[in-house]
């Protein structure tokens, strides 16, 4: 396929800046993916020298075992063989790291995309020579050239659809979600020449490990404290720069532990009244807004002072619509 730096590049950093503009909370790691794929297909001249051809990355079982070849073992899924194959995978990648960058957080999802891209090239691997030992399929599989991040796509597809209890659209053919991607593997191979079946069903086979493997551990997996770590180091000196023009804090004077009252409470420990759901101040034993006292854990019991009890409802309320619309 020749590749060329048609319109469709275009449309996809149009689509991924809309994208990006309309949500509050940008996924940083996928916008790091989108970047990476498309830097490596568009190959500038500073990265010649670091990025190697594609001749020397395409996942192929026998190199790889023959070799010990890891660059193509983890390189080929960043590596795209033309405009069309690029900007849709990465419309797939940008419509799936969204939702699921969001509801799981960035460190969360960057170890996750790190397991199952190892994951779906190992399980191919382990595929294309478990067929040529058992049926001696070594033409269609064992030797087979392919590059792509489809496979991780497709681990993806299944993460994201393990849950739902809808229906989702598969080029036209409405199967139930969680189905969906494996009506999409059987699609593709039959209306699409020259994709990888393996390296399709490697991902789907990657996408239920990792759920089955997730669901017996609770904890925060070793990868995704890893990242958590980098996050903290790397973000520490735009905190700096921050806290450099920020406005001065009001000082606090008098005995005692600054920004901690005797019980070890601090102004950022807020409570919400019961009585009238007021948010007050970690530094306040008594609600700003009616008078109700605040007990141990945080909360207001529901003996309150004369003066709030006295209180009807309607007047709380009031009171509060005032404090608030000042």
């Amino acid at each position: 396929m020749e590749r060329g730096r048609g319109r469709m590049l275009p449309l996809l950093a149009f689509h991924a800046a809309s994208e990006y503009y309309r949500l509050d909370r940008k996924p940083p790691v996928t916008a790091c993916l989108l970047a990476a794929n498309t830097v490596i297909y568009l190959r500038p001249g500073f990265l010649h020298s670091i990025l190697p051809p594609i001749d020397e990355v395409w996942f192929n079982a026998h190199l790889i075992l023959k070799h010990r070849d890891l660059k193509r073992f983890f390189l080929s899924a960043f590596y795209h063989v033309g405009e069309s194959h690029l900007v849709y995978n990465m419309m797939s990648l940008l419509w799936k790291g969204i939702q699921l960058e969001t509801s799981m957080g960035s460190a969360e999802f960057a170890s996750m995309v790190t397991a199952l891209l190892g994951m779906s090239q190992g399980i191919t691997l382990l595929l294309a020579k478990s067929l040529l030992l058992f049926f001696d399929y070594e033409r269609p599989y064992y030797s087979e050239f392919s590059v792509g991040f489809s496979g991780v796509l497709f681990a993806m597809k299944v993460v994201l659809n393990s849950q739902s209890e809808n229906y989702s659209y598969v080029h036209g053919v409405v199967v139930p979600a969680r189905y969906a991607a494996w009506a999409e593997l059987i699609l593709i191979q039959m209306f699409v020449p020259g994709v990888s079946f393996l390296g399709h069903l490697g991902g789907i086979l990657a996408g239920l490990l990792y759920l089955r493997l997730k669901s017996r551990y609770s904890g925060s997996d070793p990868l995704t404290l890893i990242f958590r770590g980098l996050a903290g180091a790397l973000s520490w000196p735009v905190r700096i720069v921050k806290g450099l023009f920020r406005s001065p804090r009001r000082r606090i004077s008098g005995r005692g532990n600054v920004g901690r009252d005797r019980t070890g409470r601090t102004a950022s420990d807020r409570w919400r009244c019961q009585t009238c759901t007021y948010d007050n101040s970690g530094w306040l034993s008594i609600c700003e807004m009616c008078g109700a006292n605040r007990n141990d854990n945080g909360f207001s019991p529901h003996q309150v002072s004369n003066h709030s009890r006295d209180l009807p409802v309607d007047e709380l309320r009031r009171r509060r619509m005032e404090r608030f619309g000042r």
